[in-house]
């Protein structure tokens, strides 16, 4: 199962991925090495996830969240 994810950074921008391990995923965004826009932001927290089959569909889903506003995205993590 693959998961697109939206992460709250330490300072409040949102960063949206991809991947089949959320929690490895997190970690590695909180020890600097998962991306390069996270690694000064940290710590981060997961605040979104769903679930995709194929790693096809977790990445455009990934790629339409990206292109919304911030508060799209909001209306997305407070609908949970």
């Amino acid at each position: 199962m693959w998961y697109t994810y939206i992460i709250r950074c330490s300072d409040n921008t949102l960063y949206t991925g991809i991947s089949n391990d959320i929690p490895r995923r997190i970690k590695l965004h909180n020890a600097g090495k998962a991306s390069a826009y996270t690694r000064s932001r940290t710590p981060v927290i997961l605040v979104y996830k769903e679930p995709h089959r194929t790693k096809s569909r977790a990445l455009k889903r990934e790629a339409q969240i990206k292109s919304w506003p911030r508060e799209t995205k909001i209306a997305l993590i407070n609908s949970c």
